[in-house]
């Protein structure tokens, strides 16, 4: 287990020092997927306004219950919560990044991107309906690799997660069965698995099983120096996880026809596309006093237009700026006193 997976499997992490509090201080909470990047931003920002940033990384079911109950200034979530939700409760979501989710496995001679899946044959591994690495089906898709007669030890997410949301709605999409049978959502009943805490506690179980499979942010099985799979997108293609994959994805966000921003980039079209991205959303209460909203929103805009570069170098997405100029709209729109105070 490394520094980031043992300070995640802790809950509730503080990415700025405490001597900022005299400054300032903003806390958070929700989805493990962002962590590595926010937790850059807040090293950087913190360094440049002197303005902490408290965040507990517990998932985005945890986060939508601390924002829900009031007890933080901003949550974040994986899953974009509906028109009528974000009303029922007094919020406004809006996206932040492109994060990307991949299988990754431990399998003893297997490399990084030496073996391929889809969207039916994940779904039927996650279904339980395929329990060993040569089943037929796998290797149809892989007939040079050399599999061994071992069971597949499947891991998922133990926590309320967006990136399960995201990775149950993309095998809901592959696969009709796991659709009528297991569905989609932050929590779903596993036919199979077991379960690891938050990104970070699925990255830990996989390296720590031999012949498992799971799914996590992509930064983490870079940062974990985990094995991932390529997979075959809605064209047929093969693709590798790559940031060139992960923008082709992006491309496909049209923010503009949305309502509240709500919108699901799993399984997008395109030969180079990868099929299980996803934009992460920021959720802030429009009933907070007005100077806590500014602290959220100066941060949250000073990241979507300094943090490009930090985005990019931990294969995060970033926002176009024409969706940056949309979400600021909103922004005027939804909080005016706030994003006034912000100084614009």
């Amino acid at each position: 287990m490394n520094k980031l997976t043992a300070a995640l499997a802790a809950s509730a992490i503080t990415l700025c020092s405490i001597s900022a509090i005299a400054a300032g201080t903003l806390t958070g909470a929700g989805g493990t997927a962002i962590y590595p990047l926010l937790s850059k931003w807040a090293e950087t920002y913190q360094k440049s306004t002197g303005v902490a940033v408290n965040y507990q990384a517990i998932g985005s079911g945890g986060g939508i219950k601390q924002i829900e109950a009031k007890t933080v200034q901003f949550a974040n979530s994986d899953m974009p919560l509906t028109p009528d939700d974000l009303g029922k409760n007094n919020l406004i979501q809006f996206p932040q990044v492109v994060i990307s989710i991949v299988p990754v496995v431990n399998i003893q001679g297997v490399k990084a991107g030496s073996l391929t899946l889809d969207g039916k044959t994940l779904a039927d591994i996650y279904a339980g309906k395929i329990t060993s690495w040569d089943d037929a089906a796998i290797k149809a898709l892989n007939p040079k690799a050399h599999l061994p007669s071992q069971a597949i030890a499947v891991v998922h997410r133990s926590d309320a997660s967006g990136t399960s949301f995201n990775f149950t709605n993309y095998l809901s999409k592959a696969s009709a069965d796991w659709k009528a049978s297991v569905g989609e959502g932050t929590s779903v009943s596993w036919p199979v698995g077991v379960g690891g805490k938050g990104n970070a506690g699925v990255a830990s179980y996989v390296q720590q099983t031999q012949g498992s499979i799971g799914y996590v942010e992509y930064a983490y099985a870079v940062q974990n120096h985990l094995v991932y799979t390529d997979m075959v997108n809605a064209e047929g293609k093969k693709v590798a996880p790559t940031m060139a994959a992960f923008q082709a994805a992006a491309a496909n966000a049209d923010f503009s026809k949305t309502q509240n921003f709500y919108l699901i980039l799993t399984d997008q079209p395109g030969a180079k596309s990868w099929p299980i991205t996803a934009a992460t959303y920021m959720l802030l209460r429009k009933d907070n006093p007005a100077d806590q909203n500014h602290l959220a929103l100066a941060f949250l805009d000073w990241a979507l237009k300094n943090g490009q570069a930090q985005a990019k170098a931990l294969d995060y997405v970033p926002l176009p700026a024409d969706v940056i100029k949309q979400v600021e709209a909103h922004w005027t729109q939804e909080l005016p006193g706030a994003w006034k105070t912000a100084g614009n």
